[in-house]
């Protein structure tokens, strides 16, 4: 249960970032809804995003820290040296991005972050200046990348996953002084762009201060290309694309849905109700696994290194399963509970909540992706996961192309969910040829269950939402909400009685499990 326990630790900082990034979307759609305001700054935010997935996160998650983890193993000297070369290599080439970004952004606007807006030049301006003004957050949170990447390698990983939450309390201040000095939406905009790179120099404050309390902050030297240096970064530019895989599709979909008013913001908000199960399971997985693989790969203990991939994939069924069960037959009401106020009115509602009922069929295989990727990683082996990236992008492109025209905004979510099993799909099956994955017999039966039980949870959700669709959907906030957590109730008794029952967890287990 250790293994559970730190991905609860990382799982529940990041719940804290996507509670409050609820409240943030919230307001957003309430001061802004699907406008072109928010069309020009989701745009805006997803450019920075993408770039911080592809050559931050992604790539230091899956090279930094098994080499890091190496050299950690050989001396405490060792590590803060390499830290302090990847370090003021890693900055330059910062610079040198954001400084030609920023130089470049209209020719970037319109050919790769939303093309359509071309057509209407004032939300086309809105986002080259919103792009230009959160681009340093790029540098900002990929350095927090590398921050972070040392804290998980030394087993520190709360931190680390809950500097987001600062991006989302930012923001939130920024709303609340946007509604009370009654700014219109483009101030609104601007007033998000500045906050958001502020919140990126926080967040790198904070975890400066949590590596430092470590005695790991990487130390500036004369950027030199070293034999660790260059080993990394090889490993690095598959890495990223691999980890990036979401993003990918996500700006895939920007670029095709900005020939449609307000489908950018509708993605958005559909993403970030996706982004609380993905966030909290798939995330904590990928954080967590990646460094307790690499120690026992290196520790040649191949028994642990089953046990982990196999108690991660079961982990990560027992919630991913029921949320997307949840969240696709429950899309409207969350919908309208959520976002429907100010701006943001039925229609929106009723085509959000089918892209998020139509993203959710991807969910379970973006997270299975995350239990996968690190087996690849630790073996460093970084192009099979590239070309499995690749081969879904290339899925989501097409699909979205042939889609688009007929069906809009849904087709793309069609093709977002078809891209990620075809991700899935291709990082399983040579696992388990290879024989570096076997699923474990009692693996299989809880994996069985958990299918089963999900099934059966989903017919009680579609009774209970039938029965009370009124009290969802046409009711006062406060009826809706409590109408609604009663329907979840119910569904999750359901669903834990049907595990207790046939998966061979005890109830001391799920005790434990809730309690974390």
């Amino acid at each position: 249960m250790a293994l559970v326990k730190k991905f609860a630790s990382v799982g529940g900082a990041t719940m804290a970032s996507r509670i409050l990034g609820f409240v943030r979307e919230m307001m957003i759609a309430a001061l802004l809804g699907t406008g072109p305001v928010a069309d020009a700054f989701y745009a805006a935010l997803r450019f920075p995003n993408l770039f911080r997935r592809l050559f931050a996160e992604g790539a230091f998650n899956a090279a930094f820290i098994p080499l890091f983890a190496k050299r950690l193993e050989e001396s405490e000297t060792s590590a803060k040296q390499f830290a302090a070369e990847v370090f003021s290599v890693l900055l330059v080439i910062l610079l040198i991005i954001s400084t030609l970004a920023i130089a470049f952004m209209p020719w970037l606007v319109g050919t790769v972050v939303a093309p359509k807006f071309v057509t209407n030049p004032d939300k086309f301006e809105l986002t080259i200046l919103l792009t230009r003004i959160m681009f340093p957050y790029l540098v900002a949170m990929s350095l927090v990348a590398m921050l972070a990447g040392i804290l998980n390698s030394l087993r520190k990983y709360f931190l680390a996953a809950l500097a987001p939450v600062l991006l989302n309390v930012v923001l939130i201040l920024a709303l609340s002084a946007s509604a009370i000095l009654n700014y219109d939406a483009n101030q609104i905009g601007i007033l998000l762009a500045i906050s958001v790179t502020i919140s990126g120099v926080l967040q790198f404050g904070l975890l400066l201060w949590a590596t430092r309390r470590e005695g790991f902050v990487p130390k500036w030297q004369t950027p030199k290309l070293t034999p660790s240096v260059k080993r990394l970064l090889w490993l690095a530019l598959p890495a990223a694309i691999t980890g990036g895989i979401t993003q990918i599709n996500l700006i895939v979909g920007q670029i095709i849905a900005s020939a449609q008013d307000g489908a950018i913001a509708i993605i958005n908000y559909a993403d970030r109700l996706m982004q609380l199960p993905l966030g909290v399971i798939g995330i904590a997985i990928g954080v967590v696994l990646l460094p307790e693989l690499s120690r026992a790969l290196k520790a040649d203990q191949k028994t642990e290194v089953m046990a982990l991939q196999n108690k991660s994939l079961e982990f990560a069924l027992l919630l991913t399963l029921p949320s997307a069960v949840g969240l696709g037959l429950l899309a409207k009401p969350i919908i309208i509970l959520l976002f429907e106020r100010g701006a943001f009115d039925r229609v929106a509602t009723d085509i959000t909540s089918a892209v998020l009922a139509i993203f959710v069929i991807g969910l379970p295989a973006f997270v299975i992706s995350k239990v996968f990727t690190p087996s690849f990683y630790v073996r460093e082996n970084m192009r099979w996961p590239m070309w499995c990236s690749a081969a879904s992008v290339a899925a989501n492109i097409i699909g979205s192309l042939l889609l688009f025209p007929t069906y809009g905004v849904l087709g793309i979510a069609v093709a977002t969910a078809i891209s990620g099993w075809v991700n899935a799909i291709m990082l399983m099956v040579p696992l388990m040829q290879q024989k570096h994955f076997v699923i474990a017999s009692g693996t299989m039966r809880r994996v069985v269950t958990i299918i089963a039980a999900s099934a059966v949870m989903g017919v009680v959700l579609y009774l209970a939402d039938l029965w009370f669709s009124n009290l969802l959907i046409d009711a006062g906030f406060f009826v809706q909400m409590l109408s609604l957590l009663g329907v979840i109730a119910i569904a999750a008794v359901c669903y834990f009685a049907i595990i207790l029952l046939f998966s061979g967890y005890s109830p001391q287990d799920i005790k434990k499990m809730l309690k974390r």
